[in-house]
């Protein structure tokens, strides 16, 4: 099964005490938060087949057009090749024109697909802020209702998140994408010295090259553009408590944790593929907080178990989580912080 299809396949569990029923789902939060280890999570809510209410239906239908093309991307992406052989060939013969011209043919198009993915990041960011304004708004509530009751908004952010992890982790072990790239502005930059003509400057200009540069060179593009997103959506949003935003972050990982960290709910999941889902969401918001709380998701008054969600990726088979471990090293605002905890650091740390 493919990472995109477990979209279709995951379930969220919400909880209730076996001696008094949680009939206001409004105490989900509680429920998470609460460490009586004699409470026994035995009713799951499925987020498999969850529709949008007609209060959702306006922005579900504007994310899942966006959605609907992140199967496509992943799979470009996957299957990206690169020009790597006839690159390669022209620069170790400069004065073959055949070759020079071989290889600007092969990376052309090529380009042209790394510019898609680029627009897909502006149009994923745009997604992002209309589910932001929907669950963190002051409609009910709290952030926790807005979860609970915005069931398919849910969903959707989840899987953005999913997307993003996914993304990165593709594009971080093919390196063709950015030789590709800088031998494509590099002989663009020669053929305008030398006025050649120069077709391919249609796919990309200058100022866009520049854009797309910057957004290759990160070693997680996606997922910067989601962290740039949340923050710039924070700081549009000044009427708007700041807790909204990060609580929505926060029991989102909190369900995910507890959702992975308990066997009677784990073995629920139809395909182990929800557990690389549920494992990239719930880095996915942990890296989102920490770089809109103003202390983020290391600190003592973080309302993130870090240890436990750590816990959680260091329980998985070591290569199937190394790429979340590093994101959660080496793309978050807060880790190597003096407030940080020894022992996180070192639970990061470990090999």
């Amino acid at each position: 099964m493919s990472p995109i299809t477990a979209l279709e396949h995951w379930d969220i569990f919400y909880f209730y005490d076996q001696r008094k029923e949680y009939r206001n789902m409004g105490n989900l939060l509680k429920v998470l938060t609460c460490t009586d280890l004699e409470q026994e999570p035995n009713f799951f809510l499925d987020f498999e087949n969850a529709q949008p209410t007609d209060a959702e239906r306006e922005v579900w239908e504007k994310v899942d057009l966006v959605l609907k093309d992140a199967r496509g991307i992943l799979d470009e992406l996957q299957a990206y090749k690169g020009a790597g052989q006839e690159i390669r060939e022209a620069i170790q013969n400069p004065n073959d024109e055949a070759l020079q011209k071989a290889a600007w043919v092969a990376v052309v198009p090529l380009v042209g697909k790394l510019k898609k993915f680029y627009q897909f990041s502006q149009r994923l960011e745009a997604a992002l802020h209309s589910l932001l304004g929907a669950l963190t708004s002051e409609t009910y509530d709290n952030p926790t209702q807005n979860l609970e009751r915005e069931q398919a908004l849910a969903k959707q952010f989840a899987e953005i998140l999913h997307f993003t992890l996914r993304f990165d982790e593709l594009k971080m072990t093919n390196p063709a994408i950015q030789n590709d790239f800088s031998y494509y502005r590099r002989t663009l930059s020669r053929m305008r010295i030398n006025n050649t003509p120069t077709e391919g400057e249609k796919e990309v200009n200058n100022e866009l090259a520049n854009r797309i540069s910057l957004f290759y060179a990160d070693a997680t593009p996606m997922l910067k553009t989601l962290s740039d997103g949340t923050t710039k959506f924070v700081s549009e949003n000044k009427n708007l408590p700041i807790e909204n935003t990060t609580d929505c972050l926060s029991t989102m990982a909190s369900v995910c944790k507890v959702m992975l960290e308990t066997p009677e709910y784990r073995s629920r999941f139809t395909s182990e593929e929800t557990v690389s889902f549920c494992l990239r969401v719930m880095v996915g918001v942990i890296i989102l907080y920490d770089y809109v709380h103003p202390v983020g998701a290391f600190s003592k008054s973080s309302k993130i178990d870090m240890k436990g969600c750590i816990k959680v990726l260091r329980d998985q088979p070591p290569n199937s989580v190394e790429g979340l471990l590093n994101a959660l090293r080496y793309t978050t605002k807060h880790l190597n912080d003096e407030s940080t905890n020894k022992t996180i650091k070192s639970m990061l740390q470990q090999q």
